[in-house]
C-alpha cells in the first residue's frame, strides 16, 4: 500500500480488525520511511462495475464518490455515521449483485434517492435537487409532494398536530 504522505510502497500493517458491521477489515498502517500513520479498509468486491454516464462516457465505479455525494446531502443532519456507512455498503452490494458489470448513472441516482427517502427527508430533497438538476421552485414542490404522499409516521389523516388555539389567547397561527 502506497504511503499517502511520502509515496513509499513499503508500508507496514500495525493492527487489523473487522469494522463493527463486519463488512470490512480496518487496517492501521505505518510508513517506515516517513513515520506517517494512516488507515485503510479492505472490502469484498463482487465484480468490477463500470458506470455509463449520461454523456456516453464509461468510468470505473467509485465507492468513495458515492459515499461523498451521500455525505454532502446529509451534511448537518442528525444521522449516525454508522447508518450512512451501512446505507453506502447496502447500495454497493445491491449494484454489484444486479448481475450487470455496466450500470447507468441514472440507475445509481435512483437507488440513492430511494435510500435517502427512507433515511432522511431533507437529504432526499438535497440530493434530488442536484441529481434532477432543479431549475425552479416548482421542481422542489414536486419532490415535496412525493414526500407528502407516502405514509411516514403511522398517523391517519384525522390526526391533527397543529397547535390548539385557546380562547382569549393568541395561537401560534397568528
Amino acid at each position: 500500500m502506497r504511503c499517502p504522505y511520502c509515496g513509499s510502497l513499503d508500508t507496514q500493517v500495525k493492527d487489523s480488525r473487522p469494522t463493527e458491521d463486519s463488512a470490512a477489515i480496518r487496517r492501521r498502517r505505518i510508513c517506515p520511511d516517513c513515520g506517517g500513520r494512516f488507515t485503510t479498509f479492505e472490502r469484498v468486491q463482487l465484480r468490477e462495475l463500470t458506470v455509463l454516464k449520461r454523456s456516453g462516457r464509461r468510468v470505473p465505479f467509485d465507492r468513495d464518490k458515492l459515499a461523498r455525494s451521500i455525505e454532502v446531502a446529509l451534511r448537518k443532519r442528525p444521522v449516525d455515521p454508522e447508518r450512512v456507512e451501512r446505507l453506502v455498503s447496502g447500495l454497493v452490494r445491491r449494484l454489484e449483485s444486479m448481475g450487470e458489470s455496466e450500470i447507468t448513472s441514472e440507475m445509481i441516482g435512483e437507488r440513492v434517492m430511494e435510500s435517502l427517502k427512507q433515511l432522511d427527508d431533507i437529504a432526499y430533497v438535497r440530493f434530488a435537487s442536484v441529481y434532477r438538476n432543479f431549475r425552479e421552485a416548482k421542481d422542489f414542490e414536486a419532490v415535496l409532494g412525493e414526500l407528502e404522499t407516502r405514509p411516514s409516521d403511522g398517523l391517519s389523516d384525522d390526526d391533527d398536530l397543529r397547535p390548539v388555539r385557546r380562547a382569549g389567547g393568541a395561537g401560534l397561527d397568528d
